[in-house]
């Protein structure tokens, strides 16, 4: 496929702020696709290079582009920082430049999507002394043969900044307009309104899609097996040890009461922990790998993990969620989330880090065991083969604590316990229920300590990914000290919804900063402080360094 034609597509995407529109939109390139090209298609649909999951990164910033920019172009290094700085995009920046180059060399081809995807997969592995020029050249190498809109699209992929407001619930659609549209009546009114006239069968399509999607992580293989398989196909798809899938989500409880009226009874309590998700993978091999709830490979980041696993988890390959907790080595007392999330991102010292701050990990569910997947088993089925298959060992590798019980005094109790070791709170499990990747379903709550509040100004955000491309997320606040000046004293990701009929969204919010806007840097963008929100904490930690006095 010409690159120009998904170029076209992403011009028509940045035109729209209806998701209807954009979910055709995507629809009719999806049908026009071959089943060969669509994996690759949908990953640059996304912005994206490689999968969700794969740790891969292009290792390319914006300086290196610049130098590809004037590279193709011919312009100056004063002309193009000048274009740069003016745009503030370099996307932009490089449309306008090339937009000014009276001709094409001889060496230059038309662009097509395999290409564009060749060369940007080719960073990564590019290291070492003469990797910047070797980067340099193949990212030239496709400004020289694009036209200006295409050399702006092929920018903002390779720096991750592709903000067209394509997210999981457009693709989903999408795939499921394009390819069982047909069978379920579907068409687009006036590009306003959406009319179904199978609801089974597209209830039936839309399942499928979304189930193979849990599973993958990867609408680029969902879009391919859609095409040339159909539903079956979808739904023979299985787990696969080495790709993540994503977790399984709780709702929240104000009261035992209330967790126990939800997951019915006798329920499962468990100390909730305050550390991060971790997803064990080991393979037939003996392979271990460890994905965080983002999907994130932090297999590098946590070698003790591998080796603490390989010596106390029983089975030749398995996937098990958990959840790995931070402790004082000399107290053995559980830290805050904060002190060892730094270990997620390092990638050097990690041996000297992992013994200022070890972590303990406790494993609560199996999703995959002996090379059965585990999802439909009951939980109760399920937490028996983690019981059987850990080999506890304190301060390594645990089963998660926890009770049976049908009594609120007794899960009270527990409740209590978990507080006083350090804990969050607990997690109420129902224990007839299957595992539902990445879904809120009732299946399990989370009770927590009421929190106390704080009013903080917004003073920045970032622009999100996925379904959160086109919104600001992440917003830095900032409280006011004594002097009135406002100091930056952390960011804030959760509370908002995700449709505006729900209650505040992230796309009313972004609706009231982007007028707010000062300055924009990459996904970052720095906003006038005069949006107050009050922001819920469970706790306030110094961090060294961290504390930023706005001007």
């Amino acid at each position: 496929m010409k690159y120009s034609q998904l170029a076209d597509v992403y011009r028509k995407l940045e035109s729209t702020t209806k998701r209807l529109q954009k979910t055709a939109i995507i629809a009719e390139l999806l049908k026009k696709t071959p089943a060969a090209e669509l994996e690759t298609l949908v990953l640059l649909l996304e912005g994206k290079i490689f999968p969700n999951w794969d740790a891969s990164e292009s290792g390319v910033a914006a300086k290196l582009i610049l130098k590809a920019i004037i590279a193709a172009s011919g312009e100056s290094r004063e002309r193009a920082e000048h274009e740069w700085k003016k745009t503030g995009d370099l996307g932009k920046a490089a449309e306008n430049l090339l937009g000014k180059r009276k001709q094409h060399t001889l060496f230059s081809r038309e662009l097509t999507v395999e290409k564009v995807m060749a060369n940007l997969r080719k960073l990564p592995g590019m290291e070492g002394s003469g990797s910047v020029e070797r980067k340099t050249q193949l990212i030239a190498e496709l400004l020289t043969s694009a036209t200006p809109a295409e050399a702006k699209y092929v920018v903002k992929t390779v720096l991750s900044e592709l903000r067209v407001g394509v997210g999981e619930g457009s693709l989903r659609d999408a795939i499921v307009w394009a390819n069982f549209g047909k069978q379920a009546g579907i068409s687009l009114e006036d590009g306003e309104e959406v009319s179904i006239g199978n609801r089974e069968e597209y209830t039936k399509a839309a399942s499928a899609v979304q189930g193979a999607y849990d599973l993958t992580n990867d609408f680029g293989v969902v879009a391919e097996t859609a095409a040339t398989k159909g539903i079956r196909g979808l739904q023979a798809i299985s787990l696969k040890i080495g790709t993540p899938i994503k977790v399984m989500l709780a709702i929240k409880a104000d009261t035992i009461k209330e967790g126990i009226e939800t997951v019915g009874v006798p329920a499962e309590a468990e100390f909730k922990y305050d550390g991060f998700r971790v997803q064990i993978h080991k393979d037939a091999k003996g392979g271990i790998t460890l994905f965080t709830r983002r999907l994130e490979d932090v297999t590098k980041q946590f070698p003790e993990v591998v080796a603490m696993v390989k010596t106390h988890v029983k089975g030749d390959s398995f996937i098990l969620d958990s959840e790995a907790v931070g402790y004082e080595r000399k107290s053995g007392k559980y830290l805050a989330f904060q002190s060892i999330s730094q270990r997620i991102k390092r990638k050097y010292g990690i041996e000297k880090l992992a013994e200022e701050i070890p972590v303990e990990v406790n494993v609560f569910d199996v999703l995959c065991y002996k090379g059965e997947s585990c999802l439909h088993k009951p939980f109760s089925e399920r937490r028996k083969i983690v019981e059987r298959i850990v080999r506890g060992e304190e301060k390594k590798i645990v089963s998660a604590r926890h009770i049976i019980s049908s009594s609120e005094k007794e899960i009270g109790d527990f409740y209590k316990k978990s507080l006083k070791a350090g804990n969050e709170g607990i997690m109420l499990k129902k224990l007839d229920a299957p595992y539902k990747p990445g879904a809120r379903v009732g299946y399990m709550v989370k009770l927590k300590p009421v929190m106390e509040t704080l009013d903080l100004a917004i003073v920045g955000a970032e622009w999100g990914e996925g379904k959160r491309s086109s919104w600001l997320s992440s917003y830095a606040v900032a409280c006011q000290d004594d002097d009135g000046n406002l100091l930056e004293v952390g960011r804030v990701s959760t509370g908002l919804k995700e449709k505006d009929e729900e209650g505040l969204s992230f796309a009313g919010m972004t609706r009231l900063l982007e007028p707010l806007i000062a300055s924009e840097k990459g996904k970052e963008v720095s906003v006038k402080p005069k949006l107050v929100i009050e922001v819920d904490y469970e706790e306030i930690q110094k961090v060294e360094g961290f504390y930023k006095k706005q001007k």
